[in-house]
């Protein structure tokens, strides 16, 4: 029986360089990326100013709060079909409808949105989670993004907060925990070391 699209799909610590890493890994097999992209095609799947919609995109729900906060946008007022549900949910449905297509159209790269989970079952799936030491990390987003040694140490804090909450409450399994994944590596390595690792294993499946 032939296996299904090959679909990598890339979790990741903020700073850790999980994006740099899932473009290397695709530009070196010659198959698709997605990510920021993601977005635009909800967009234009949903109606949904983009704006708006990369104002939700990873965030967490699972908070009474967080979901007053929502404003507006949170019920009713778009995606027909999906009255009643927050933004959130209205485009994590969409953006799981959009990978799970893209799973069944062409083998590619998909970082971040629980896409490990939403394809689940899908028979030629390998899921990597990236991490990296946090000193690593500080430095890597004090450099791209200009801002001071504690600037950074708190923008990875809060970051990561949000990615666990949002990955934790629309799947039954941990953020950044070994075994929800098939791979997990430490960027700290070296971002070419870690890629060369990951295409190796994935070059089988092709």
């Amino acid at each position: 029986m032939a296996k299904g699209n090959l679909i990598i799909t890339i979790g990741r610590q903020y700073g850790s360089g999980g994006r740099h890493i899932g473009q290397a890994i695709a530009e070196r097999l010659g198959i698709a990326f997605y990510d920021k992209e993601l977005i635009e095609m909800a967009a234009k799947e949903s109606g949904i100013d983009q704006d708006i919609l990369q104002d939700y995109d990873e965030k967490p729900t699972n908070s009474f709060l967080y979901s007053l906060s929502l404003g507006a946008y949170s019920y009713g007022n778009s995606f027909t079909g999906m009255p009643e549900m927050p933004i959130v949910d209205k485009v994590f449905s969409v953006q799981s409808d959009i990978i799970k297509s893209i799973a069944e159209k062409e083998p590619a790269v998909i970082v971040g949105r629980c896409a490990e989970n939403i394809l689940r079952g899908h028979d030629n799936l390998l899921s990597v989670f990236v991490h990296a030491d946090f000193d690593y990390r500080i430095r890597r987003i004090c450099e791209y993004e200009n801002i001071t040694h504690d600037a950074a140490a708190e923008t990875i804090r809060r970051a990561d907060k949000k990615r666990a909450s949002y990955h934790n409450y629309f799947s039954d399994a941990k953020w950044g925990v070994a075994t929800t994944y098939d791979v997990c590596v430490n960027s700290s390595l070296g971002l070419d070391l870690v890629t060369n690792m990951i295409c190796t294993v994935a070059q089988e499946r092709l």
